[in-house]
């Protein structure tokens, strides 16, 4: 933040000195007119400003959404393959860890999803999946095909543990807080640089200036509203665990 201010307050630095040196070179010329270079350069490069810095803050969330519901996917593929590859233990041990896994993912589903809001996941989640590892590390298996078995259940309860910690960091994910800063108040310097530029319009001529207001305030509240992927208008729904679920069904159905 220092940083931001320092480059701010340099840069109002070189523009005093700017004006005052090419006024003494140029014999002090005057700039008054309200559409003269100064208003329309600055007027120009305000817009620019914040058309940046709109889109960078509607494309980081879009893009950082995206990338999350990748990776909800990812996870409950995981689940899918380890509930697959726990039917090959031995009796009681196959029974006892599909039933975990499906635990864990009514659990993601009931209680987990809606703390993914307030940025975080539940620490009940990350005890089951210890516990599901331990449980298998721990069984006492004979033959090649039960070891293959509990091998393979274990890669996936990695991969699944490798997807949790994403979804953990893809709760917490926002765009930096100075760009909706920026987003802000490049909004309002456009709202108010034409009064500052001596227009004042009346009666209906201002009328095209409170719809472009209104319109620049709805673009911020969806920017705000958008840079969480686990709430607002871009919330992710947990369809990829919905599913998980129908697949452990089919799975045990035989299908």
């Amino acid at each position: 933040m220092l940083i931001c201010i320092l480059a701010a307050a340099s840069a109002v630095a070189v523009v005093i000195v700017a004006s005052f040196l090419f006024r003494k070179l140029s014999g002090d010329p005057k700039d008054d007119e309200r559409d003269g270079e100064t208003p329309r350069h600055a007027g120009a490069m305000l817009s620019a400003l914040f058309l940046l810095a709109f889109a960078m803050a509607i494309v980081v969330p879009w893009t950082t959404a995206d990338s999350a519901r990748q990776n909800t996917y990812a996870e409950s593929q995981a689940v899918v393959e380890a509930y697959w590859s726990a039917a090959a233990l031995p009796a009681p041990a196959s029974g006892q860890v599909q039933a975990e896994l499906r635990g864990y993912v009514q659990h993601v589903l009931g209680r987990e999803w809606p703390l993914m809001a307030k940025q975080r996941l539940s620490p009940e989640g990350w005890s089951r999946l210890d516990r599901l590892r331990a449980n298998v590390t721990g069984l006492r298996v004979t033959g090649d095909d039960a070891r293959d078995a509990r091998a393979d259940v274990l890669a996936e309860i990695q991969n699944l543990s490798t997807a949790r910690h994403q979804r953990a960091a893809d709760a917490k994910a926002t765009p930096p807080a100075g760009l909706l800063i920026l987003t802000i108040l490049a909004g309002l310097a456009v709202i108010i640089f034409p009064f500052l530029t001596g227009a004042r319009p009346r009666g209906m001529d201002i009328a095209p200036l409170m719809v472009m207001a209104a319109l620049l305030g709805v673009g911020i509240y969806l920017a705000f509203n958008i840079s969480h992927v686990f709430s607002g208008g871009l919330a992710i729904e947990p369809d990829a665990f919905t599913a998980a679920q129908q697949e452990f069904q089919r799975i045990s159905g035989g299908g």
